[in-house]
């Protein structure tokens, strides 16, 4: 992450230090260094920086360097693909060879230095590309791809290898794409098919055929980027520059691992903000995935569960399967905006309706029921012993005459409809045909959208080849699942955006007053006592119990007079991460005689354990409410993140948390609450009151302030239990644990 530092360097020189170059290059905002206006507290920046790839995509000129025409080579059938596509986007293209005149009948040129233009994108068609980025440079070439493999996706060795080849990209100024990346930049794209397009991004350029091959049913693509091992030109670039581009509908992406969770998130951002679905296959949700990618790629695949919930944080819809992201993103591509967000099943068969709708109702699809009086409509064409309130039973027969356009016609028109799902379980000629093509009709004649599952295995018909297929208003699927989850991202989507708000605009610029007050705590390298740990939440303004430290038992004894009967006794001292398992907690002591013998037993027992201590707690009982545990990590891609979840001994069993990602504002705080199994606590459950979320989400913010401010200096940050009590009380933080970095 930029900007990172260790001990009590404070945030302003952490900023001076990125801005100044330091430990890593300096930001770039809008194509400019980045001043403090685009960074947060810690230095990292506020705003993607957006790479301007037209040239790398509609180059005017370019250079192969190790052309080759020499039939059985491998480079000769790159040269041979590279020169039809150069011909396909109007580019001059220039063979480098130092011993060839000629490649292909066109005049070759000895090195980059003897290019009779500037040119700009090079293709390196050589083993080892670090030799030539100096001659790139020279040469003012502004792209270059490296196919070559052997880097970071083959070990320490490999890594080392990139990082050369990344610093001397980073010394050219130019941007690479690659290494361990191939031709899929430069594949043949239809350009007869109109309306917006979806844009592909792979790690693995095999796992992009499907989405490629989808061009073939009708649908239109525009760029593939096949980043490989991203060395310079990462995933989150092209989110950034495709979320830019007028054409692109909807952007497609598989991702095997970021190379930073930072610029994919301002890349996210950059693609909520302007409305572009960004749909990804990320693997690594398990072990055995996660080391695949990285031996593929050498990537940090990431903690799989921070991914998820970051995606989720910045609109990113993440799907599975292949298939499911060609369906969906050519779903999204291509729908409108929805008018309403009720989902209408309909149907020739109840059997078939009934068992879409079940499976649409588990995923989360609203499908209301629809008013008497379109129901008594629709009963003049449907008979009246067939259901009607959704889904629509038609029972057969009304689809082969004109009964079949009113009855699709009507339920388009209803007010509460904005998305219609008709399943063809298997064709039935002439009466799948009519409807197929009443389906399509009434696609072209609303601006809802019009949903076909075509059910046969075969996939050859006239109904499904030439009518569905053939409009680009239909959105067509061969299976209830795949039209399920791409209709619910379809919602889920436009809801987001609707409501979006980028955190990044409310990102604290400048360090509060508390961030000064912490500086001495700072322990780098250290865990915190629990008593230096609660001065810090108290310096944030989160709330502890009334306690004093003390050192003998006769101040413990008028400290429990002060802070009131009953008590809690703890031991405090930076070695001791669960007290409770060495028997360093006493609870309920209700006299002087039992907090003086609890002071004795709490020193003894450290003594024999050769545990330090800094004294003992002596503090307010704090015992009705729901125990919460809110704390901060440090993860490898995202660096410091922010988790809520049930507290107490339950933290461990149930491990019921949510997480996101710094900065987010109290929507999204209030959205991981109800992402919690045991959310219904919160609500009271057997007579209980319900407690006060206000005060728990005031917590969450503060403790996401600290990660901001602090997330550099702090490894591991832990409330628990944080004591939420009843609606109107507040909360109480009663133990923490800070580790420092």
């Amino acid at each position: 992450m930029l900007g990172s530092t260790h001990g009590t360097l404070t945030t302003d020189s952490r900023r001076a230090r990125v801005i100044a170059c330091g430990e890593q290059p300096s930001p770039v905002v809008h194509g400019r260094p980045a001043d403090v206006d685009d960074l947060d507290v810690s230095g990292r920046p506020l705003y993607a920086d957006v790479p301007d790839l037209d040239r790398f995509f509609r180059p005017e000129s370019v250079a192969v360097v190790g052309a080759s025409d020499a039939e059985g080579r491998p480079n000769t059938g790159i040269t041979r693909q590279l020169i039809a596509w150069a011909e396909r986007v109007g580019a001059r293209l220039h063979p480098v060879h130092p011993t060839r005149q000629s490649v292909f009948g066109i005049p070759c040129s000895p090195s980059l230095a003897d290019l009779p233009e500037q040119v700009d994108l090079a293709v390196l068609l050589v083993g080892d590309p670090l030799p030539v980025i100096g001659e790139l440079a020279e040469a003012k070439v502004k792209f270059a791809v490296a196919f070559a493999s052997g880097f970071a996706e083959t070990g320490a060795g490999g890594a080392a290898a990139q990082a050369h080849l990344a610093a001397a990209v980073r010394r050219a100024g130019l941007r690479l794409l690659g290494p361990n990346t191939n031709l899929n930049a430069f594949e043949k794209f239809r350009d007869d098919l109109d309306g917006p397009a979806i844009a592909l991004i792979t790690q693995s350029g095999h796992q992009g055929r499907p989405v490629f091959a989808m061009q073939e049913l009708g649908v239109r693509l525009s760029h593939w980027a096949p980043t490989g091992n991203e060395a310079d030109l990462e995933t989150a670039d092209f989110i950034s520059y495709f979320s830019e581009q007028p054409e692109i509908g909807a952007i497609a992406c598989y991702v095997e691992g970021l190379k930073d969770g930072r610029s994919f998130l301002l890349a996210a951002d950059r693609a909520a903000r302007r409305g572009v679905p960004v749909v990804a296959v990320k693997v690594g949700r398990t072990e055995t995935g996660a080391r695949t990618a990285a031996s593929h790629t050498g990537k940090l695949t990431g903690a799989d569960t921070v991914v998820d919930a970051a995606m989720r944080q910045y609109g990113v819809i993440r799907v599975d399967g292949l298939d499911e992201l060609q369906d969906t993103a050519a779903l999204l591509a291509r729908a409108r905006a929805p008018r309403a967000e009720g989902v209408v099943v309909y149907s020739i068969s109840g059997g078939t309706g009934a068992h879409f709708a079940d499976l649409a109702t588990a995923a989360g699809l609203p499908l209301p029921h629809l008013s008497a009086p379109k129901q008594a409509e629709l009963h003049q064409w449907i008979p009246e012993y067939l259901s009607v309130t959704n889904p629509v039973d038609n029972g057969g027969h009304p689809v082969g005459d004109w009964r079949g356009q009113k009855i699709i016609d009507a339920i388009l028109a209803d007010p509460e409809v904005g998305v219609l799902i008709c399943p063809i379980t298997g064709p039935f000629p002439p009466m799948s045909d009519k409807l197929a093509q009443d389906l399509v009709d009434a696609a072209e004649q609303t601006d809802k959208l019009v949903c076909v599952v075509w059910g046969s295995p075969v996939g050859t018909e006239a109904a499904y080849r030439e009518t569905l297929l053939g409009s680009s208003k239909v959105a067509t699927f061969r299976t209830f699942a795949n039209c399920i989850t791409a209709v619910r991202a379809y919602l889920d989507h436009h809801r987001f955006v609707a409501a979006y708000r980028s955190p990044f605009d409310e990102a604290p610029r400048t360090p509060s007053p508390s961030f000064r007050k912490t500086q001495a705590l700072m322990r780098p390298g250290q865990q915190l006592s629990e008593h230096a740990a609660k001065q810090l939440l108290r310096a944030y303004g989160i709330r502890v119990p009334r306690e004093q430290l003390v050192t003998s038992a006769a101040a413990a004894v008028r400290a429990a007079s002060l802070v009131g009967y009953p008590v809690v006794m703890k031991a405090s001292g930076a070695q001791i991460a669960h007290k409770t398992e060495l028997g360093l907690v006493k609870i309920g002591l209700t006299s002087a005689s039992q907090v003086r013998d609890a002071y004795r037993e709490l020193t003894d027992i450290a003594r024999y354990e050769g545990i330090s201590l800094d004294g003992v707690l002596v503090c307010q009982m704090v015992e009705r409410g729901v125990e919460m545990v809110v704390g901060v990590t440090h993860d490898q891609l995202f660096g410091p993140t922010v988790t809520v979840g049930l507290g107490g001994v339950l933290v461990e069993v149930l491990r019921d948390a949510a997480v996101r990602v710094p900065p987010f504002g109290e929507d999204q705080a209030r959205g991981m609450l109800g992402e919690l199994r045991g959310r219904t606590l919160l609500e009271g459950v057997r007579g209980g009151p319900p407690v006060d979320v206000d005060a728990l989400i005031e917590v969450v913010m503060r403790v996401q302030r600290m990660a901001l401010e602090l997330g550099d200096d702090i490894a591991e940050l832990d409330i628990n239990p944080l004591m939420v009590l009843p609606r109107g009380q507040g909360a109480v933080a009663l133990d923490a644990l800070v580790v420092c970095r």
